[in-house]
């Protein structure tokens, strides 16, 4: 009897067109990350429990794919910021700081399956950790590589969204709602944008938030920026609680902050119009403890965030006494990727995992191999057909393997050292000579 192959519920499996699809968007975030300097990082995907489990709690411990192998308590990582936190801590002493590093690599979370949510899924996330302290500039270069990432993906436009922590938790101490309390706003505020003003304001009153208090929260979430009055918001702020009352510092303090990464965002030329301050921005994670950013397609607004951070003031307290300062994003690739092919933003039809592919009419294998290999010294994806079919066959092959350009090499071709370069859309083609092989590369990409 045979075993049905299937795949589990909640796992990603992609057909070959859609993977390289899938492989030049993770290819470009990379390649992003890599320009700003950042690290490549590899950290295993099991770990020990204890060292996973640290400050985890609640529904994600409940989460977690946990199993023993032998005397040993183990965990698959369920995000990449834990195990960076257990690195640098381990390595502290050999790392420079401030230490930046990218890790693109799948997590898990037994999380019930639905639509868009997976249970292995891919993070592409870069951190930057400071040793006791860590420049503003940082989380302002972070804004700049999810410009250039999202710009180089030609996937509409987006608006980087930008707040930061202590003006919420300043203002709201400012009316009197204990740090408990605040967690449970902050988890209201930041779902906002999907629940309407009702719900909003009936969440608000279960947790006991008085009617004064939920009027200078709502009056604060009204003042949401719209293009181009960038400062409003804050000028209100400053204007409602200014610093000579000691009872705001901590709100002014992320005002400040927030500035300063404004006026460096201005100095580092990023358009105005993909960057915005939104005093709603909360995020959900407890340790972001100033700047935060959301991302999100401007057209596509229920695709919700697409790329989200800030900054935290001890990445590693769990592992070590040592105060490491740190700011950092992610992008939930697997998840992404789906909704941009759900959405029909992207187009994955006509992908071809090579740029030409050769059509052997003969048998001279030295020549073919001669044109294969001077091709790919020139950075050309090559494949090369070896079915033993004849020339309708083979060209419904390349066909169906989307290749929008072919070479075809038979016994005329050999005698005159030459190929025929076919393009498939257009039906055109050419007679080039084996020394023009070198420069095929501008011939195939005009």
């Amino acid at each position: 009897m045979k075993t049905e192959p299937k795949t589990l519920s909640g796992f990603m499996e992609l057909y070959p067109n859609e993977q390289i699809a899938f492989d030049n968007i993770k290819n470009t975030i990379i390649d992003t990350y890599k320009k700003y300097g950042f690290y490549p990082l590899d950290t295993p995907i099991i770990e020990y429990s204890e060292v996973l489990l640290a400050k985890a709690g609640g529904e994600t411990e409940k989460q977690i794919y946990r199993f023993e192998k032998g005397d040993n308590d183990l965990s698959l990582r369920f995000d990449l910021t834990v195990p960076l936190a257990k690195y640098v801590a381990r390595r502290y002493n050999e790392l420079v700081f401030p230490f930046k590093r990218y890790q693109v690599g799948k997590v898990f979370r037994g999380e019930r399956p639905q639509k868009g949510r997976f249970r292995e899924f891919y993070q592409c996330d870069i951190d930057v950790i400071g040793d006791e302290e860590l420049s503003l500039k940082y989380d302002s270069e972070l804004v700049n590589v999810i410009y250039d990432i999202f710009s180089k993906l030609n996937i509409g436009d987006f608006k980087i969204r930008i707040n930061n922590r202590k003006i919420l938790n300043g203002f709201f101490g400012r009316l009197g709602i204990n740090k408990e309390l605040t967690a449970e706003v902050l988890r209201i505020i930041d779902k906002s944008e999907k629940i309407s003003r009702e719900s909003l304001i009936d969440e608000l009153d279960k947790i006991g938030i008085t009617e004064m208090q939920r009027f200078d929260i709502l009056n604060l979430m009204d003042r949401r920026l719209i293009n181009p009055d960038m400062e409003e918001s804050l000028n209100y702020l400053k204007r409602e609680y200014p610093k000579t009352n000691k009872d705001n510092s901590l709100l002014n303090e992320g005002i400040e902050e927030l500035e300063t990464i404004l006026n460096d965002l201005k100095s580092r030329g990023i358009p105005r119009k993909y960057y915005a301050v939104d005093l709603t921005i909360a995020r959900g994670l407890d340790y972001y403890t100033g700047t935060v950013y959301e991302t999100s397609l401007v057209d596509y607004p229920s695709i919700g965030s697409v790329c989200s951070g800030g900054r935290y003031e001890n990445l590693a307290e769990f592992y070590t006494d040592k105060k490491l300062p740190g700011v950092g994003l992610s992008i939930g690739l697997t998840r992404l990727f789906y909704q941009l092919v759900e959405a029909n933003i992207i187009k994955i039809d006509n992908v071809s995992s090579s740029d030409v592919m050769i059509l052997p009419m003969c048998d001279n294998y030295e020549y073919i191999y001669k044109v294969n290999n001077i091709l790919k010294e020139n950075n050309i994806k090559v494949n090369i057909c070896y079915l033993d079919k004849g020339f309708k066959q083979k060209m419904k092959y390349a066909n169906r393997m989307n290749n929008k350009y072919i070479i075809i090499i038979g016994e005329d071709e050999v005698n005159n050292n030459t190929v025929v370069l076919k393009n498939m859309i257009s039906g055109n083609q050419m007679t080039i000579s084996f020394n023009e092989l070198a420069s095929l590369k501008e011939k195939i990409l005009e």
